[in-house]
């Protein structure tokens, strides 16, 4: 199969674009598409600054989740600490403040794992995913309108809760994953982890 002349064949190209809402933190378009046929359609996608996650592990084989309270969904999930990217932002800077202010850790070692694209069908945004060991601990300090409980939890346990799907945040799951495959490749330390 060519993949270039399929990727070709695929493309849409904006004809225009009008900004319909201006929020805080994400800014809504709606496009005019040209398709690949020659005929248009409309595209409404989100503009995202982008994020870092990062999965932190303790020489304990435990990993440092948040619990936090998700308004659009009504629920507490797990994730890994994360947050948006500030205006010319490193991504890996990104990472070591959110992991300081959500979970109260500092990390010697870092690993990229990578970026995700969480919701490819209406928003451009990337997260950036990083694994961090050698760890020390204090308290953090997450912003005012921030609320979150820390929780530390075996990697395997954490492993199992994307298997049984008790943990369903999209980029915990990926960097979970991903940090698993990478830990039984080059194993800074050993940990016992089955996939």
């Amino acid at each position: 199969m060519n993949t270039k002349d399929t990727r070709h064949s695929l493309i849409e190209k904006q004809i225009s674009s009008e900004k319909v809402f201006s929020g805080t933190l994400l800014h809504v378009y709606k496009d005019q598409a040209e398709l690949p046929d020659g005929s248009s359609s409309v595209r409404e996608w989100i503009d995202h600054p982008g994020a870092s996650a990062v999965l932190p592990v303790f020489e304990s084989g435990e990993v440092q989740l948040v619990r936090q309270f998700r308004y659009p969904l009504q629920e507490v999930f797990t994730e890994v600490p994360a947050g948006k990217i500030d205006p010319g932002e490193d991504p890996l800077v990104t990472a070591k403040r959110e992991l300081e202010e959500e979970a109260g850790v500092r990390a010697k070692n870092w690993t990229s794992l990578g970026k995700f694209h969480p919701c490819i069908g209406y928003t451009n945004e990337i997260i950036h995913l990083y694994l961090a060991w050698g760890l020390e601990t204090f308290d953090n300090h997450v912003d005012e309108d921030e609320f979150l409980h820390p929780v530390r939890m075996p990697f395997q346990e954490a492993l199992n809760g994307v298997v049984n799907g008790e943990i369903t945040d999209g980029k915990t799951i990926t960097a979970i994953m991903r940090a698993a495959s990478w830990w039984k490749t080059n194993h800074p330390f050993p940990l016992d982890l089955k996939l």
